[in-house]
Formats: structure tokens, sequence, C-alpha cells
């Protein structure tokens, strides 16, 4: 309610209050603060309060004996009216001059008394008041000594957003308080992606009758989950809870979560109505534990049964505990201030003004507000701070309401959102799993399984399918029967569409409607057809969609289900250059060199080592020898080779010849026989420098792509189907037709399921999302439908449906760029090499090692020959040779390498070698 609105009510009604209106300042009692207390005192948080506020005087007077201010309640009960409620707080500013005001109890009763405070200048606290409207800019007398309704709102969407639900309904009472919320939540669940597609508001005087008729309405819609914001002044929660247990609403398909309005005292309502709620969630102020909680709750409970022998009974609410902490707050405040000279001053009078014109400003009441403002404490609810105003809290306890009690299953905090506990130490556990942590939620019709969310209802309307004719009936063929009229859809698209309903753990009843444009032409625009989602022709649109960023801001698309990707069609050629010099393109030019270097290298290596052991054949001029050594890497196996290490070398060699050879012969028989089929053109941008016609499918949005490639206009032909197609590119680009076709990847594979031979696919060159299913924006079924395309696509479905509307693409020889025989390289022997290449230098090595150790044994004997001669002057004439063990081991050096050059040849032409090494008796 605005401004202007209370200023006429107040106008309308205070005339006729029977006020006493002082005319003289007037002046407080001495060491007293009147404060007056509007409550609806019926009502089960009226009373709640009530026994708080008694208790709290007498507890802070026990503690603080030594006060010199003492509070004095002026207890008023405003039955629940408006109206009601600003008389009373007329009242006791006029006949008791009460200098603050705790409540009253409703939003809507706080917005008259808290303009009314603010005239008199006396602090209005309401502990009960949560509307976020009710805000202190404009009456900055008006105190909140609880939360504002915003203050949750996050909670409630951390929780919608913890389940995956997209869609939410309040249900709310048509009042001030029920309706101040959801400017808010809508904000909230705008953030966190989901949406309310409808808002359900109960009027004050709803019977019965009505409730149940708002519920059977919300029966028909598709969303099950609510979000319940009522008070619990006028039961309202109460009938709409048991209303919707009797029409089967509190189920397993229905998800209901509580606003603190009805949390705060879910304890205290009649055990059948707890019943009702089984399963919901709720969220509330988290209130911690402590000694003095615990003892003040024991107090509390006999003493509401003191004061209400007549009501059953109830358990603290976190509303009780703040009207505690409020009379706190003020009596600390109250003696604070000094009540010297404290009293009303008379207002100025005005001609014809109202009542509140005569009302009379209390001289202490800035004084009093600033002294509430700075005073925080450590009160029975947790931090008691008012210095912004309103209370404020980053923690939320979230319930479950289980066999007719609430049970407390997490909390919700600010900096952490959704855990399961918090620590001693006040920090919390925070979990990175699917679904919130939290302690386990038993939900409507005790059921363990999270709620859907929503629900096609059984007895609503069919979900309309719209359908689009396309230039590829494979793909999506629409006819209309003669007999009944309806709508008979076929092709590839339907079939997977079809066998997504079946994976679907739910029945939808659907029904195809075909699209026709603004022209009343069964076909269009894409474009167009799936903005008929956006303005709800159709609940989806199935066929040939291509998922694309512009058609997303009007639509929700689920995951596309035939391959991604733009492609080009293309005629084949014979890749393959039949010339002269063919006989060397088997091997690529390294390979060549390599081998010329490791032939060269085999032969170097084989002469050397024969030429150590003067090989006969390795005689004559150097020309000769070297002839000789060229001929040996071809040939050696048919000449006479002496040394072992040389008949190794040309094994190798021999071995990695033969592989060379016979690679060889086979990629050249390759290139001489086989058809070496290639595209004419592998890159878009060459038919745009060409100034090629191109062609795309008629109605696609390639067009405009192909524009932007850099095509020019007049080169984009735009064809209906693939004979179409196939028609262009045998003509040719300069004879009226094309030089390719720019198009998507499931319509070029039906294109050459039909014309297999002499055309390929090259790409994809560009990339897009493939086809999928168009739904309208946060639509629940697109989680749903994606999840059921995800597990069609990764088996062996999808395959069985495109081999029967396309065919088997294995079938084509040229579905894809056929690649004949290539080129041999280095690297693709680059082993063998390496083999030969070893052998030789090992044998190389080896041969070295034994010629230096030859050289050391022959220098190792003469020096023992030289030595004996000099040591023996007087037999200058005795020849003394090599010890037996010395001529054996020659013997065998003559045998193995034929040495030129060896101690031992001088003993064998001895004709009278002796064992003991001397010929004959001298001389």
């Amino acid at each position: 309610m605005d401004a202007a609105a209370r200023a006429i009510l107040l106008v309308l009604f205070l005339p006729f209050l029977s006020l006493s209106v002082a005319q003289n300042v007037t002046q407080s009692r001495a060491g007293i603060l009147d404060v007056g207390v509007i409550l609806h005192l019926k009502s089960l948080v009226g009373k709640m309060a009530r026994t708080s506020i008694l208790m709290a005087m007498e507890d802070f007077y026990a503690v603080h004996r030594n006060y010199t201010t003492r509070l004095v309640l002026h207890i008023r009960d405003s039955n629940g009216d408006n109206i009601q409620a600003a008389s009373q707080a007329v009242d006791l500013l006029e006949n008791y001059y009460v200098r603050a005001i705790i409540g009253p109890q409703k939003s809507s009763e706080a917005t008259f008394v808290s303009d009314i405070g603010n005239n008199s200048q006396v602090p209005v606290i309401s502990f009960t008041a949560t509307n976020p409207a009710l805000s202190s800019a404009d009456v900055p007398y008006f105190l909140r000594a609880t939360l504002s309704d915003a203050a949750q709102v996050n909670s409630l969407a951390a929780l919608i957003k913890a389940y995956g639900w997209k869609e939410v309904v309040p249900i709310y009472e048509d009042t001030d308080y029920g309706r101040g919320i959801i400017p808010y939540l809508v904000d909230a669940l705008q953030e966190f992606g989901a949406s309310m597609p409808y808002r359900s508001a109960i009027s004050r005087s709803a019977n019965s009758d009505q409730v149940e008729q708002e519920l059977y309405k919300l029966m028909t819609m598709p969303t099950r989950v609510y979000i319940v914001h009522m008070s619990s002044a006028f039961g309202f929660g109460s009938i709409l809870f048991t209303k919707a247990k009797e029409l089967g609403m509190m189920s397993g398909a229905y998800a209901w979560i509580l606003t603190d309005g009805i949390t705060n005292v879910v304890d205290s309502l009649d055990p059948s109505v707890i019943d009702a709620m089984g399963g919901a969630l709720g969220v509330r102020f988290h209130v911690p534990k402590s000694k003095e909680l615990d003892d003040f709750t024991k107090r509390w409970n006999a003493r509401y049964r003191q004061d209400n022998l007549d009501d059953p009974p109830s358990q603290l609410s976190n509303f009780g505990l703040w009207g505690y902490d409020t009379i706190w707050a003020l009596a600390q405040a109250a003696e604070k201030v000094s009540m010297d000279n404290a009293m009303f001053q008379k207002q100025q009078q005005i001609k014809n003004s109202t009542c509140l014109g005569t009302l009379g400003i209390s001289t202490i009441g800035p004084t009093l507000l600033d002294a509430i403002l700075q005073h925080k404490f450590r009160g029975l609810s947790g931090d008691f701070d008012l210095r912004s105003r309103q209370l404020h809290s980053s923690i939320f306890q979230i319930i479950n309401v289980v066999r007719r009690e609430s049970k407390g299953i997490g909390f919700w905090t600010a900096k952490h959102g959704i855990v399961e506990n918090l620590n001693q130490n006040g920090s919390e556990h925070t979990y990175l799993n699917s679904l919130p942590n939290l302690t386990r939620v038993v939900w409507p019709g005790e059921v363990s399984t999270v709620p859907k969310g929503w629900q096609i209802p059984t007895n609503g309307k069919k979900l309309r399918v719209g359908v689009l004719t396309s230039g590829y009936p494979e793909l999506m063929k629409v006819e209309r029967d003669p007999l009944t009229n309806a709508i008979i859809a076929t092709g590839y698209a339907i079939d997977v569409f079809e066998e997504v309903l079946k994976r679907l753990p739910y029945a939808i009843p659907y029904e195809y409607v075909a699209f026709h444009n603004a022209q009343g032409v069964s076909h269009g625009s894409y474009n167009d057809f799936v903005y008929q989602v956006n303005l709800g022709v159709y609940q989806v649109a199935i066929g040939d969609i291509t998922i694309r960023y512009n058609r997303t801001s009007y639509a929700d698309f689920t995951l596309p289900y035939t391959e991604s990707g733009i492609a080009m069609i293309v005629p084949v050629k014979d890749g393959t250059t039949k010339d002269t010099w063919i006989f060397l393109k088997p091997l690529t030019t390294d390979l060549w060199f390599g081998s010329i270097v490791f032939f060269i290298f085999t032969g170097a290596a084989i002469w050397l080592l024969e030429r150590r052991i003067d090989n006969t054949e390795l005689t004559g001029s150097i020309s000769r020898q070297l002839g000789i050594a060229i001929y040996f890497p071809f040939f050696a196996d048919k000449e006479r080779v002496e040394s072992i290490l040389s008949r190794l070398v040309i094994i190798v060699w021999v071995f990695v010849l033969l592989v060379i050879t016979s690679s060889y012969t086979a990629n050249l028989s390759s290139m001489l026989t086989v058809q070496q089929l290639q595209p004419t053109v592998t890159d878009v941008h060459e038919l745009v420098k060409k100034g090629e016609y191109v062609g795309y499918k008629n109605g696609s949005y390639l067009g405009d792509l192909l524009e932007q490639i850099g095509f020019d206009r007049r080169k984009i032909k735009a064809y209906s189907n693939p004979d179409d197609f196939h028609d262009a590119l045998y003509k040719g680009s300069k004879n009226g037709g094309i030089a390719a076709v720019i198009d998507e990847v499931p319509y070029i594979k039906i294109f050459l399921s039909k014309h297999c031979k002499g055309y390929t696919m090259v790409g994809p060159i560009y990339k897009s999302e493939g086809f999928g299913f168009a739904f309208p924006k946060r639509s629940p079924l697109v989680d749903d439908f994606s999840r059921a395309i995800l597990s069609i696509t990764e088996g062996d479905t999808i395959i069985q449906i495109e081999r029967k509307w396309i065919g088997d693409q294995n079938t084509c020889e040229n579905d894809g760029p056929t690649i004949g025989s290539s080129s041999l390289k280095f690297k693709n022997f680059s082993g063998l090499f390496l083999l030969t290449g070893v052998a030789s230098t090992s044998a190389l090595l080896i041969a070295l090692v034994m010629f230096l150790y030859k050289r050391y044994k022959k220098k190792n004997n003469t020096g023992q020959i030289q030595t004996t001669a000099d040591s023996n002057p007087s037999h200058d004439m005795q020849l003394t040779v090599p010890d037996v063990s010395d001529s054996y081991a020659c013997q065998q050096e003559i045998e193995i390498s034929r040495e030129l050059t060896s101690p031992c040849s001088e003993v064998q032409s001895t004709p009278d070698f002796t064992p003991h090494g001397t010929l004959g008796n001298g001389l």
C-alpha cells in the first residue's frame, strides 16, 4: 500500500476516533518509559510474542535491579485489522504518551503505524513485519527487529538450482506480506536460471472451496515445484496443505518449499496440518544453540501453557526470540536516555488538519532512537544489531517436515551456499556434488527420489510438435492423412524423436502440427519455424534444425543428434601423373639420397675389410679397385669374399636391399595400375579466388555464411534436393552449373548415398552444432530430451536409424577423399638403415682393433730378438727362433687373417726347426 492510500485511510478513520488531545506540553513520569505493544493477540504468533515480551521484562529487571529507568508496557490487540492497529497507536500516543511502540504484528499494520510514529518521532519496532517494502528511507523511526523476506530468497533459489528445477510457481497470500517477496524472488530465480510461469495469489477472503479450485488449476499445469509464502495469522497454510493432500498433490511428483512465515511456527501447527505437509522443505533463520536458550525454552513452554490454558502446547519460534531480544534492546537504550524534561510538545496547529496534526512530538525520540541503533548485544536469537535499522543473517537452516515434526537437514550460508553441517568454529564444510549434500530428504509421499519438478498433466492438452517439410525426405517428410486429416511425419528426425519419447521415464501425449508460413505455405525459413516455439504455437519444433547462436535468443535446444560441421561436395579426379619419370616417384628424394649414401658407405666398408687381408680380387689399378668397391654392394654375394666381417656386413646389406627393392616394386605397381582419386578442390577460399559458382540448400542460413566468406552473391545458387545438386555439379561452373556444394554433413551424407561415384566430401571446413530439437526458453523438457538423445547417439540405435534412412556409408568408395599410394620416405626405412650402418661401423671397428693388436705383438717380438743378440756377442752366428707357443699363435693368425708381414714366416721357412727353439747344434 503506497503513502497516498495510507493517508486517505487515516483521514477517513481518525476523525471518528475517541481522542483526548493534549493542548499543553505533557511531561512523562519520572523514571518511567511508557511503551506501547500492538499485537494480534488471538493469533498464534501474537500469543507467542506476548509470553516472550512479558518474560523479557521480568528477566531483564531481575538482572538489572539497579537501573533507574523502567519500561511500562501497554499491550493492545489489533485484531489483525490495519485501522484498528492505527487507532490503538493513536490512543497510546495521546492518552499514555508512549515513547516507543513495539509491533504491530502484520506488515500492512506496520505500514500505518510507522507513519504515525514517524510523525510523532516515536520509534516503532516490529519483530514480525517482514515485508521488504517497509523501508526506513521514508520512515526513519521504523525499525525491523527481524529479517526482511528478501534475505531468504537466495537460500530458496539455491535449493531450486541444486535440484535442477527450471520452473517454480509461488503460492502466496494476496496481502502486502505475500506480494512483497515476489519481485526479490523473481530476481533470485532468474540469476540461477529458473523462472515463474505462473503466480498463485490466494485472497484473504478465500474459503476452502476457492483454495481447492486454485489447486485444481495448478494441477493442469506442468510445473510441480511450489514455494509457499504465507503467514499463520489466517490459517491459509493449514487449508492449503490439507486440500493439497486430499487432491493427491502431496505425492512424489511434487516438491513443496516453505518460507520462514510458516517454517518458524511449523512445530506449533495442528498435528493433522503438519502431517499433510509431510515431505515439504523449508528455510528459516538459524538460531545458534546455547545453554541460555535451552533454559529459556523450558521456562517459556511452561509459561505459555499457563498463559493459554485453552490452547494446545506450542513450540517457541524465532518470532518469540526476537520479541524477547527487542525488550532487552529497548530497556538498555532507555537507561542511557535522560528522562529529565522528557515531554511531548504540541505541534503547530494547521487549519483543517487531521487528528495526526494534533499529536505531540516526543522530545527524547531522536535520542532514544540513536541509543537503540547503537546498542549491539548477543541475545537469545544471536547477534542483535539494528544499526542498519533491521536484522541481518547470512545463515539459514534448511528443514524437512517428516512424521509430524520439522527436522534440520542442512544450512545455507551466503559464503558457501548449501552445506550439511556447521562446525564448532562456525566455518562450513562444502561439497562439490551434483546434488546438495544434505541429510537424507524425505519427499512428499515418503519417497527418497528427487521430484522431477514438472509433469505433463494427464488432463491437459497434448504436446504440440511442430514439423516442417524438408528438401530431404530422408530427414523429414510431412503429409496429411486424407481420411483423418491428421498430420503424418516420417524420416530420420521423426525416428529419433519417437525413440527419445520411448526412453523418457514418463509418457507424453503428443500430436504433429505442420508449419505454415505467413503465406500459408507448408515450408519456409527455418528461423521462422523455430520462432513459432517462442510464440507458443508449438511446445517443440523438430526436424533438420541447425543449432545456431541467433536462434538461442528465443529458443532452447537439445544436444545435437547428428554429426556437426559444414563441408563441401566436389567432383573427384585421378590424381596420378603417369609421365616418363614416374619410376622415380615410388621413393622420395630423401630416400633416394639416403640409399645412395649407405650404398657408398657399405661398399667402402667391404673394400677396407677385404683390402686388409690382401684379397686378390682387389689388385690392380686404383680405378679397377674403385669399380670393384662399387660393384661389391650389389653383387658381393656372387664374388669371393674372404673376411668373416665382410660377410656379416653383406648379409645385413642384402636384407636391407631386399626390403627396399620389394617396397619400390610394389609402390611402382600401385602407381601404374591403381586409380588414385583426389578432390578437384580442397580449399573453399580457392573457389572464391577463382570466382567459381557454388551451391547450397534452399532455405538454409549458409547463403549468408557464403557471402561472409567472400563469395559474390551472384555466384551463389540455391537448390532444393540432391538431384539438383548432382545436375549442377555435372555441368560444372563454366557451363552454368557449380564447382562445389557447401552444406552440412548430414545433407552431404544423403547426397553421397544417392550419387556415390564421382564425388567426395571435403572437410568439415567450418564448425556447426548439428541438428537439434527446439523448445521454448527454460522448458523443463530440454534436459530430459538431451539425456535421452545422448543415450541414443552413444549406442547402436543411431546407427540403425541412419542406415534405415541414409544407407551404409561404407559401401560408397567416394565417401571421403580416395588416397592412392604415396611415395615412400626415408623415415619409413630408418630402422633398416640404422641396422646396416651399425653392422658396417662395428665391422670396421673390430678390424681396427685387430690391426692395432697385431702391430703391438710384432713390436714385442722384434724387441726380443734384438735383446738376445746383444746379450751373447760370442754367438753371433747362432740363430734364435721364437718359442713353440709363439709359433703356434702365429700359425693361427696366418690361417684367420692372412697377415702380409709376420715373424712367423721366417720360422716356417726354416727346415731344421725344432721345438727347443735352436737350429741344430750351432756351427
